[in-house]
């Protein structure tokens, strides 16, 4: 089974385990996208470096499609994790500016047919760092998520993207 459905993490050990015992296989992916991917890659990089320079404030903005029913989104919120595990400093994401420096502000916007824009900015007094992805159409979503159904075959295990794209 290849799955993209969000918000089930706190399960994901649980479901890890049965998919072992059962000698199945299972691809799982918050977002199917290889950019994406790749942004949570230098993400987490990022992250680390800035965790010595409290000087920055990071926060996230993401834009999707008018028709998007969560806000913010699964990627969002998997940027979010990923930051607050590496800078200590930031204890939880949120979603209404405030001055309190724990917080990781995310910004969703919801504007016409945009399939998804994502960006990480670090911003101190004397200048800003900002890594950013974009999706121009969502086949990007569909054709990681074949790539992931055709990589699967013949596996036993559970697997993500960063098993396929050897990161």
């Amino acid at each position: 089974a290849v799955i993209g459905t969000t918000g089930w993490d706190d399960r994901k050990g649980e479901v890890k385990k049965i998919c072992l015992k059962r000698k199945q296989s299972l691809f799982v992916a918050s977002n199917f996208s290889i950019g994406v991917n790749l942004l949570f890659e230098i993400n987490k990089t990022l992250a680390r470096f800035m965790e010595n320079h409290p000087a920055y404030n990071v926060s996230i903005e993401e834009i999707h499609h008018k028709h998007k029913k969560d806000a913010p989104s699964g990627t969002a919120i998997q940027l979010a994790n990923q930051i607050i595990k590496e800078i200590s400093r930031k204890e939880n994401w949120i979603t209404k500016p405030t001055q309190k420096p724990s917080g990781i502000f995310i910004n969703s916007k919801r504007i016409g047919e945009v399939p998804g824009e994502h960006s990480i900015k670090y911003v101190s007094d004397i200048d800003e760092i900002e890594i950013r992805h974009s999706a121009r159409s969502r086949k990007g979503f569909a054709y990681g998520a074949v790539m992931a159904a055709e990589w699967l075959i013949g596996k036993k295990g559970f697997f993500e993207m960063k098993d396929m794209l050897g990161i």
